[in-house]
């Protein structure tokens, strides 16, 4: 075999292997991949409420990492999903416990490369609190409220309910009632001075401002959807980490499962966990009396309940803070639902919207 030969076969024979390794690393446009690894470090985010409890018991208790195996967690606390959305798509993150409207709105946005839904969380335990002196929705104008960012998932829920209602609202200020985003520690504060007449918040602040500031419940959000049910908080993923590392993926929500199934068995020491964890990252838990108002007002689930989400982008759309566009495949719940149906459980559905 002459030189010119044995050169030309290695070279064709160093192509097939490189298109290989290549189709094997594919991206969201080749598939998923073939030959992924799992990551060294997982990073995520996260808030310290009652409604991210799978979070929070999960970090307690020590279920992510049981897992994740020989991949490092690590974590970061944030107010509210918009700036979560921030973090996952700047990559500073990679997967999220968040509110479903800023995962709707960064899908839509990035025309589907942006994140993927891959388990539920938590349905419920969200609410419009007022002060005294204002009973029904015809005393709200002219009043201020808060919520917890522009563009989340309670903000959304007000601004569209406020429509309902007939009043005009702005996302830059204004209107017949004036929405004034605040961090949820600072909304307690300035309920207290009088500052705001109420807010649309999730657990547990609705608890903190009725029992701690003398708040009332004036919409219980669960009144608003066919027989109580909208999520609350759902676990998302940064699509591109989906696709380099699936098995990761599937050992975080697998962490997650446990998390819930271990709040649903054990509901009377769900809020010591839950307290542990608040101590751990914000300094202090909640008094007794919060808790147990918070944790029944919500439900832990994986299901996603994305028969909801159609809706919800209605929700946005009429609120101002969102554009009108597909999010069939925003959903992927094949990892999950091998793992329910592994352990003898029923698998959740897409609703349409992506995998199962």
């Amino acid at each position: 075999m002459t030189m010119r030969r044995r050169s030309l076969i290695a070279a064709l024979s160093l192509a097939v292997v490189t298109a290989a390794v290549l189709a094997g690393c594919a991206g969201p446009a080749g598939g998923q991949p073939t030959a992924a690894v799992a990551a060294s470090e997982l990073h995520l985010g996260y808030f310290a409420n009652v409604t991210h409890a799978p979070a929070l018991v999960g970090l307690d208790k020590g279920l992510f990492a049981k897992e994740l195996g020989r991949t490092k967690i690590s974590t970061q606390v944030f107010n509210a999903g918009p700036a979560t959305i921030e973090a996952l798509s700047a990559g500073a993150i990679d997967a999220a416990f968040i509110g479903p409207s800023p995962a709707i709105n960064s899908y839509i946005k990035s025309k589907g490369a942006s994140v993927v839904v891959v388990a539920g969380a938590a349905t419920g335990g969200a609410a419009l609190v007022v002060r005294s002196g204002i009973t029904s929705a015809a005393e709200l104008k002219g009043t201020t409220l808060a919520t917890p960012q522009l563009g989340n998932t309670q903000d959304v829920a007000l601004r569209s309910w406020l429509a309902t209602q007939g009043y005009k609202t702005s996302i830059t200020g204004g209107g017949d009632v004036t929405i004034s985003p605040s961090e949820n520690a600072d909304t307690l504060k300035l309920f207290e001075a009088g500052t705001i007449d109420g807010a649309w918040l999730p657990e547990p602040w609705v608890s903190r401002l009725v029992l701690e500031a003398h708040a009332h419940v004036l919409v219980d959000e669960a009144s608003l959807w066919p027989n109580g049910a909208f999520p609350t908080t759902v676990l998302v993923v940064n699509k591109s980490f989906l696709y380099a590392h699936p098995q990761t993926v599937k050992a975080l929500v697998a962490g997650e499962v446990d998390s819930v199934n271990w709040l649903n068995a054990h509901p009377t020491e769900a809020a010591a966990a839950i307290n542990e964890q608040l101590v751990a990252v914000a300094g202090k838990g909640l008094s007794a009396p919060v808790i147990e108002r918070a944790l029944a007002n919500v439900k832990f689930s994986v299901d996603p309940q994305a028969q909801a989400f159609p809706t919800l982008i209605t929700h946005a759309v009429s609120a101002g803070t969102g554009t009108q566009g597909s999010i069939t495949g925003l959903f992927d719940l094949s990892l999950l639902n091998s793992i329910l149906t592994a352990s003898g459980g029923t698998a959740v559905s897409a609703h349409g919207l992506g995998k199962e």
